[in-house]
């Protein structure tokens, strides 16, 4: 199944849901629930609350992040919220405020 993309020039205020993957490049404010996989390209900016299979962020999330699989925070990233997932990366070089629960 294709990737759905929001492109750089794209602003979302509101609630995204579903059962695709997702790669954020523009803007995104609000709320994402997703059962598969996000990634925030490093242009990339979410200010939303965060349910998902795995996210990837290469960009910028403000927000608590809920991962059932994993979350991984790349180099040169920022996040600032709580991120609740059973397997979490943090790059060296990644921007990192919150709290961490590891726990199912």
């Amino acid at each position: 199944m294709a990737n759905t993309v929001i492109g750089s020039t794209i602003v979302i205020d509101g609630e995204i849901s579903g059962e695709e993957d997702l790669v954020i490049l523009g803007t995104v404010k609000g709320q994402i629930s997703l059962r598969e996989n996000i990634v925030v390209e490093r242009e990339g900016v979410v200010e939303a609350n965060v349910e998902t299979a795995t996210i990837t962020v290469h960009g910028s999330v403000t927000g608590d992040i809920h991962a059932t699989d994993r979350a991984e925070l790349r180099a040169d990233c920022r996040v600032v919220g709580d991120i609740h997932a059973p397997r979490i990366l943090i790059a060296d070089g990644a921007s990192f405020k919150g709290n961490v629960d590891m726990d199912g």
